[in-house]
């Protein structure tokens, strides 16, 4: 029937399409979609040529009961839209294989690369131009050898290219960044391939073709072509990671990003030798990759579907809020906390060179800082809270009578909304603020301030949650964060009663009082989040549902949640299957 061809993209190659398009909607941007028109006007016009001489030279024949009709150069329109849908196909694999990947990361394979990956990459070259040469020698020799002689003349040559100029950084990704996304699409394509010709859609002339079958009906030049063809894909969108990551990487080369980068930037990225690069910002963003890793898995699972400079400047911006709550945590004694936080406060105004410690919500976006100086002035502020809990001196006794006198600072629920719009109000407001900055710099600074101060509230709640969780841990360092006030209405328990056992039902009873007061916050700022511009919405939604779970894991009596290991073994944390699901539900605005 004269459907048969158009039947094939209809019940397999159309409804993978759109799967794969259902599951990679949230986290497809505005780039990703100049990637994947670009990948495919490229394909389209290399493949067309080539496809057009095959039929010409009678390789390929497609019976006219198969086809509808319609062609171009003599190739049935069927056939055009398979050189767009398996482009797509591919490229929607890649984007979802390398989404958890920051490829900033994997440019300093330009720098020192390791001997692997240098003779990595002169192999590639050697072995391209061999398989370039063996195709030609096919096609000038002719008879059964001359189809895969083609494909192996016409597809390597693409390939020597994309690989000389990116195989580098190809070599130093991850494999399910690359030999995956090759090989998923390749085996369904087989598949696909096998009942097509099967059942007649088309077929190769016996006297161009070698006789030998991969599997069932799949000549073995159809499975070289999907292989090649894929290849060429993947090669294509990682060079287009390669030179997106320099741009994103490295503001002293390109100040100013859009959301989409021109032409040009790219051609310029292309043209700057590794030298340009700053290499120990590379490395320090590696370090706040690897902290964010260690400290929060909840924040780098959300990290993750954020794109291009906005995800680098998150992932910055959080590291330094980690490192700097560590400091506090970590420090033995008052005096030093205090001369962390000096010392803090000293960086940021030699980062910032003066400027007002306000948020500037309403300057013009060129001169608005990203992020906004006040909120980490405040985030500081708050880590001298956590100072009035150190003992004064290193003498074990002598800590230990402080700690029996000494006045804690959390005594009412105020104390405590305030010490958590300090330490994570700022952070939310912070997060929002880059979001904006990247995504709608030109967003009103009415809405600009909603969004800061329902973003604060969020914070607080996410606060309360924390707290709640580390009972036990914040008691082992002498630390309670629960109103005094509270705990006078338990029976007249004391922090330092709290400290001598952190658990029991009155403390559960107290951990679920800051739960409810947590998810009411949560309930009043979680409407606003859609007001955050549309690249930023979904992994901001993610990054706190995936963190409100521990409170609702907590609040289900705790059964659910994973102790960790080692050092903070008494922390709870949700188990990764249930934390990655959570966090796809708010990509999909559930």
């Amino acid at each position: 029937m004269a459907y048969e061809y158009a039947l094939v993209h209809a019940k397999f190659t159309i409804p993978f399409a759109l799967l794969l398009t259902l599951i990679a909607y949230p986290i497809l941007t505005r780039i990703h979609l100049v990637q994947i028109s670009c990948l495919i006007f490229v394909a389209f016009s290399a493949t067309l040529p080539w496809d057009a001489y095959l039929i010409a030279s009678n390789v390929w024949t497609y019976p006219h009961d198969a086809i509808l009709g319609p062609r171009l150069l003599g190739i049935p329109l069927e056939e055009l839209f398979f050189f767009v849908i398996q482009t797509y196909i591919t490229s929607l694999v890649y984007i979802l294989c390398n989404k958890p990947l920051l490829h900033s990361l994997y440019l300093v394979s330009q720098k020192s690369p390791k001997r692997w990956i240098r003779m990595g990459k002169l192999a590639g070259q050697i072995l391209l131009a061999s398989i370039t040469l063996l195709g030609a020698h096919l096609v000038q020799r002719g008879g059964p050898g001359t189809y895969l002689g083609l494909i192996l003349a016409w597809a390597p040559p693409f390939a020597l290219l994309t690989w000389t100029v990116a195989g580098r950084f190809i070599l130093s990704l991850p494999w399910f960044a690359t030999a995956l996304p090759i090989l998923l699409p390749t085996v369904y394509l087989w598949l696909v391939d096998e009942l097509a010709l099967g059942r007649g859609t088309w077929s190769i002339e016996s006297g161009t073709k070698l006789g030998l079958r991969l599997f069932g009906a799949l000549e073995i030049e159809e499975a070289a072509f999907f292989l090649a063809t894929n290849t060429l894909i993947v090669f294509g969108m990682a060079t287009f990671d390669q030179y997106l990551a320099v741009i994103y990487s490295f503001p002293h080369i390109f100040p100013e990003v859009p959301r989409t980068p021109t032409p040009l930037m790219l051609v310029e990225s292309r043209l700057l030798g590794s030298s340009a690069y700053d290499f120990d910002r590379l490395d320090g963003l590696r370090d706040a990759v690897k902290v964010l890793q260690q400290k929060s898995r909840s924040f780098y699972l959300a990290s993750s579907l954020f794109s291009g400079r906005l995800r680098i400047n998150l992932t910055l911006l959080y590291s330094f809020c980690r490192i700097a709550d560590d400091l506090a945590d970590s420090t033995p004694t008052k005096s030093d906390v205090l001369a962390w936080t000096a010392k803090l406060t000293h960086l940021l105004d030699l980062f910032y060179h003066g400027l007002p410690s306000v948020c500037l919500l309403d300057a013009p976006p060129p001169a608005r800082p990203s992020p906004p100086l006040g909120p980490l002035r405040l985030l500081i502020k708050g880590f001298e809270t956590d100072a009035q809990f150190a003992p004064q001196g290193s003498d074990n006794i002598k800590q230990k009578q402080q700690q029996q006198q000494q006045q804690f600072p959390i005594a009412t629920e105020q104390d405590l909304l305030d010490y958590a719009e300090c330490v994570a109000g700022t952070v939310g407001e912070l997060c929002v603020a880059l979001i904006v900055h990247h995504c709608d710099p030109h967003m009103s600074a009415a809405r600009r301030q909603h969004l800061c101060a329902a973003a604060c509230r969020m914070g607080i709640a996410l606060q309360y949650v924390n707290v709640a969780r580390d009972i036990v841990v914040d008691a082992a360092i002498g630390r309670v964060y629960l109103p005094t006030a509270w705990l006078a209405e338990e029976g007249g328990m004391t922090p330092a009663d709290v400290i001598a056992r952190p658990e029991g039902p009155a403390i559960d009873r107290l951990r679920r009082r800051l739960l409810d007061r947590a998810f009411e916050m949560y309930d009043e700022a979680r409407p606003s989040m859609e007001g955050i511009p549309g690249e930023g919405r979904g992994p901001m939604v993610a990054a706190v549902e995936t963190y409100m779970e521990i409170g609702r894991v907590l609040r289900e009596g705790g059964e659910r949640v994973v102790r960790r290991e080692g050092k903070n073994r008494d922390r709870a944390t949700v188990p990764g299957g249930r934390r990655v699901w959570t966090a796809v539900r708010g990509l999909y605005g559930q």
